[in-house]
């Protein structure tokens, strides 16, 4: 399925906690519509990854921060192949990894890591003609002014057993831990993970990727359309 005339400009900006099939279906989202794909989540993954890499204290902020700022980020928007670098070093592995899993949240909610990365995925934004950005604050602080505002959702249980099916890790497990960041993202005091008020919920359980994906592209239409 594809959109029923290319717009020659559009955002898409899908929120939504772990697990709820964001990446998937914005990679596939983006390729339905001849755009590139950012995965902001993934870029505090990185500086995440540099920050460990650093030997930085997870409970100062000034350390993480000022490594956030040094760190040289390389994105790669090809929905097809995403991928990232920090400071020249391919990161698409490690940034996946249990250690910045546990770590990300905790550098994700200092304040100058958020203003920093959101001016890039901000300036990343302008520079494309079609996007589809994807993370937990894209349509409240990032792109406000979307053209399509989505919140994949899906139920705890549905999000543990895809995470753990990726991961290959114990289901309960994960979901304790998507619980623990659900909580931490959700209750930062910048840019916390929510829904905007504009934004329209699609709950993800129990539907199949190609599903949800012709109904965010029957929105898209709705939208350019008008």
């Amino acid at each position: 399925m594809a959109l029923q005339e290319r717009p020659e400009k559009c955002v898409v900006a899908v929120d939504g906690p772990s697990g709820s099939g964001k990446s998937t279906v914005s990679r596939r989202l983006a390729t339905a519509v001849d755009g590139v794909y950012l995965d902001t989540g993934a870029m505090y993954r990185a500086v995440t990854w540099a920050v460990l890499q650093g030997g930085a204290d997870l409970t100062d902020p000034d350390a993480i921060a000022k490594i956030a700022l040094e760190t040289e980020l390389s994105i790669g928007t090809d929905p097809r192949a995403p991928h990232f670098a920090a400071n020249g070093i391919n990161v698409d592995a490690p940034i996946r990894g249990p250690e910045v899993t546990a770590a990300v949240s905790a550098v994700a909610a200092v304040p100058a890591v958020r203003h920093h990365l959101v001016a890039l995925q901000k300036a990343i934004i302008a520079g494309q003609p079609r996007i589809i950005v994807e993370g937990r604050d894209i349509a409240s602080v990032v792109a406000p002014d979307a053209d399509l505002k989505v919140y994949l959702t899906a139920s705890a249980a549905a999000r543990a057993a895809r995470r753990s099916a990726e991961d290959a890790t114990d289901v309960a497990a994960t979901e304790a831990d998507l619980a623990r960041r659900d909580k931490l993202d959700s209750s930062r005091a910048v840019d916390p993970l929510k829904q905007a008020s504009d934004a329209v919920e699609v709950d993800t359980t129990g539907l199949g990727i190609d599903d949800v994906v012709a109904h965010l592209l029957d929105l898209l239409n709705s939208k350019v359309s008008k």
